[in-house]
């Protein structure tokens, strides 16, 4: 299977060098992979760049965009930014953060479990962080969930779902409507990928309440974002973000956002998270 990378890059100079030379020590190398350097002011095109002339697989785009670092939109801009520069000869496409150390053999896996499973429309290992000198699992979601920082789709999938959307909520609206399609979402423990800059590490202020706005356009509701908030809040060891999620909720319902879903997907969505907690109630 070829498989296609985009490498959505703002000032990561500091990363993006040792990102790069995992992916080119890969068992198996991607057909093609784009670094889309996002208004860097650093140094990050030119460490990029550098490496691009020892691999022609590997390509840089520079982008033009607002410094501003919201979760979601800038970031799969970026990516569409790239995924416009590619042609369609792909199997499986590949959204990378700039910030990671893959496993030498995590596209080689990534790829057997595509081969291996026809309904597998996303794969995905897990993210790592350094604390006390010790690689620790991030734990941030669910370990059915795949980090957005590392997410592979299988071609069908990928544009069956409409490709990525530019909002926050995009790495849960991706998996909730490939599974609303009959795709299965495989994460695989055995890959740990080292995440060198904790999640939202440069995350502007006015993100606070985009969490609660991405419940409200995955069509949540208010119960099931309550619920969700709160379990987020508590994962992040800050309960008083629950309120900031609250709040965005509201706020995004009552001026009528767009939803990144349709009626139907969203009713979808709610009966699937009803039926996800009440699994895990019975299951203790």
């Amino acid at each position: 299977m070829n498989y296609y990378v985009i490498i959505p890059a703002y000032n990561e100079a500091s990363f993006i060098g040792a990102m790069l030379q995992s992916l080119a020590g890969q068992t198996v190398l991607p057909a093609k992979a784009v670094v889309v350097n996002d208004n860097s002011t650093d140094k990050t095109a030119a460490i990029v760049s550098e490496f691009a002339a020892q691999h022609p697989w590997l390509h840089l785009v520079n982008k033009q965009s607002d410094a501003i670092h919201l979760p979601g939109s800038k970031v799969i801009q970026a990516f569409n930014t790239g995924y416009e520069t590619l042609d369609e000869n792909y199997d499986v496409i590949v959204k990378l953060d700039a910030d990671l150390i893959l496993p030498q053999n995590y596209f080689e896996i990534i790829l057997n479990a595509f081969t291996g499973n026809e309904k597998a429309g996303m794969a995905g290992g897990f993210a790592y962080i350094e604390k006390d000198g010790h690689w620790i699992l991030e734990n941030l979601t669910d370990k059915d969930h795949i980090r957005g920082a590392f997410k592979a789709y299988r071609k069908e999938c990928f544009l069956q779902i409409g490709k990525l959307k530019p909002a926050m909520g995009w790495d849960t609206a991706d998996e909730l409507l490939a599974k609303f399609y009959g795709w299965e979402v495989i994460t695989i423990e055995s890959l740990k990928v080292k995440h060198l800059k904790p999640t939202g590490a440069s995350y502007n202020k006015a993100a606070r309440y985009k969490q609660g706005e991405a419940f409200y356009a995955l069509g949540y509701g208010f119960m099931i974002t309550a619920i969700a908030g709160a379990k987020l809040a508590l994962r992040k060891k800050k309960p008083f973000l629950f309120i900031d999620y609250i709040n965005g909720f509201l706020k995004a319902k009552s001026q009528g956002k767009a939803m990144l879903v349709t009626r139907e997907q969203a009713k979808f969505i709610r009966r699937y998270r009803w039926d996800k907690m009440k699994g895990k109630i019975f299951n203790k």
